[in-house]
């Protein structure tokens, strides 16, 4: 590692601490050109450690003259004011309505001091669900949420935000004009049909069209705002908004828009261009320059995804790359691809950092929506839905037109610290933290009850749509979501049964670091009934020689052994 000046190493220092507050999420945008079925997707982890996986849910509602709906910050709970409601709210579950819209985000913070703006209160969270509740499209939608912010504030720093319906898919960046200001400065595209797009907690959007509207709307401000704060002074068409609001810095290559070239490298060829870039390395040297060689906002993949393919780019840990998280000696004999927190850590006043994948232990829940034109709205949206860890959770598809929560996602079934017998949250937790013990056993053993349950849902999907179909046309509308409804509370319930069945099973195969022994789906038992001796797995060879390196003679075995 190359000696820097102790100015240069407080700059870096400052700058991996500040992505460390906004390193939370990920999200993928497909296009309809762009998937085997012609649906639109998007993904969505919420990573916090401090987030319970649960399912939200709001019935559409009808609203007396005057009635006011109150702001709490998404993040906090922190009340911040009320706005009007419409006469009409519509239905959402999860962070997907009725009319299939998605709505997604990630947080890229950018320009501290635009951070704050007093008496503002729409906080990027309550934009999503209020949106939800009030738009039918996402270009309604990016109406209604910036409409919001100029007229009531915005009070979160920067954010990229994934929108969606059964025709398009969009990413809308916006951050706010701070103190003394109102509102914020914003731009918004649609990904062009065949294409995918991502975001993960970097602003992703650089120049951008002036006159096509169709494709690109924006602030009418979100050049000139820059001109008068002194932050750019170039042509109008040349003009960044990631550059200028929020620049890419080491942390924002490598912990953030690395997670958007590891997905697009699952999918794509061509992406090793960009591997310097996600391993946040500096092109041209220099204590202040950060790397230049970004990613395209949107790429043509190899081939068309279905739903399974975009659950699967979630489920990343760099593998075959080199930030493989599985293959240094952090990931211990197991192969763990997993690093405790910090983000950063020390020894002898050098900085070090842990890999930021797109699948991370903290994680409260995720999700891939589904919105399909030609089917009617209620049965078309799904949202695939899993808890915790994305790697090793189970999607279940809830469909948007449902009236009812599985009991195992039900808000107030347990929290972060309450634990509930009933909810999928704390089965999938104790699941993953038992295979964090064993990994490259245990996890094996998880995906195969994960492709089982997965495989059996996306072979149902079609048998319901049809049938939901039928339903809709020949007994209305709520006939058809009283049957949804009884499919995803059923299917969400029994896989999570399914997955405590898998908990027990870890639990006796692989406790006390042995590994029992199967034969024809079945623990082995010797003639006469007792357990067959287990497994002694110890560790692999590499491990050992590694201890020994470490510690010289101090295990080394001296005379003869019986």
């Amino acid at each position: 590692m190359k000696k820097i000046s102790m100015i240069g190493m407080l700059i870096f220092a400052f700058l991996i601490i500040n992505q460390q507050v906004s390193n939370g999420c990920t999200n993928f945008l497909i296009t309809k050109g762009a998937s085997v079925d012609g649906s639109v997707m998007i993904t969505y982890a919420a990573d916090s450690h401090t987030l319970y996986g649960e399912l939200y849910y709001q019935p559409a509602q009808d609203h007396p003259e005057g009635a006011m709906r109150k702001i709490y910050e998404w993040d906090t709970g922190t009340y911040l004011g009320e706005i009007p409601q419409p006469a009409h709210t519509y239905s959402v579950v999860g962070n997907m309505n009725e009319f299939q819209l998605a709505i997604a985000e990630t947080t890229f913070g950018g320009r501290s001091e635009l951070s704050s703006q007093a008496g503002a209160i729409m906080d990027y969270g309550s934009l999503i669900y209020v949106a939800l509740q009030r738009a039918k499209t996402a270009r309604e939608a990016i109406d209604v949420m910036t409409d919001l912010v100029e007229k009531y504030g915005y009070y979160s720093s920067g954010e990229s935000f994934s929108i969606s319906d059964p025709n398009e898919a969009w990413i809308l960046e916006l951050i706010g004009k701070g103190e003394g200001e109102k509102g914020a400065v914003w731009v918004a595209m649609r990904i062009p049909d065949g294409y995918i797009s991502g975001h993960a907690n970097q602003a992703r959007i650089t120049t951008f069209p002036l006159d096509d509207k169709e494709n690109c709307v924006y602030a009418k401000d979100v050049i000139s705002f820059a001109r008068e704060k002194g932050w750019y002074d170039g042509p109008n068409k040349d003009f960044s908004f990631s550059d200028v609001y929020a620049p890419v810095d080491f942390g924002g290559a490598r912990f953030c828009d690395a997670r958007v070239w590891a997905g697009f490298n699952m999918v794509a060829s061509g992406m090793e261009k960009y591997t310097e870039y996600a391993k946040g390395i500096v092109e041209h040297g220099g204590e202040h320059n950060f790397p230049t060689n970004r990613m395209p906002l949107w790429i043509k993949p190899d081939r068309k995804l279905d739903v399974q393919d975009v659950m699967g780019m979630m489920r990343d840990h760099f593998e075959g790359t080199e930030l493989d998280m599985t293959q240094d000696l952090g990931a211990g004999p197991y192969k763990l691809p997993y690093r405790w927190r910090g983000l950063t850590w020390e020894v002898d006043s050098v900085q070090y950092c842990n890999e930021r994948a797109i699948s991370t232990q903290q994680t409260g829940f995720s999700f891939v929506t589904q919105s399909r034109s030609w089917l009617p709205d209620p049965i078309g949206g799904i949202l695939w839905f899993g808890v915790d860890d994305a790697y090793s959770t189970c999607y279940a598809p809830m469909y948007c037109g449902i009236t009812e929560i599985p009991e195992c996602f039900a808000v107030g079934n347990g929290d972060m610290l309450t634990f509930s017998e009933t909810a999928a949250f704390w089965t999938f937790s104790q699941v993953a933290n038992m295979a964090y013990l064993r990994y490259d056993d245990m996890i094996k053993d998880v995906q195969v009850v994960q492709s089982e349950l997965e495989d059996k849902f996306v072979s149902y999907v079609p048998v319901i749509d049809k049938a939901a179909e039928i339903l809709y046309k020949e007994k209305g509308d709520a006939e058809a979501r009283r049957f949804i409804s009884e499919f995803s509370v059923n299917e969400a319930n029994n896989m999570t049964k399914r997955w405590k069945e898998l908990r027990n099973y870890l639990v006796v195969k692989y406790t006390d670091g042995n590994i029992k022994k199967e034969k024809d789906g079945q623990f082995e038992r010797t003639e006469t009934g007792m357990p067959a001796s287990p497994i002694f797995a110890g560790y692999p060879e590499w491990w050992y020689r590694a201890i020994v390196n470490a510690t010289g003679d101090h295990f080394k075995v001296i005379g003869s052994s019986h």
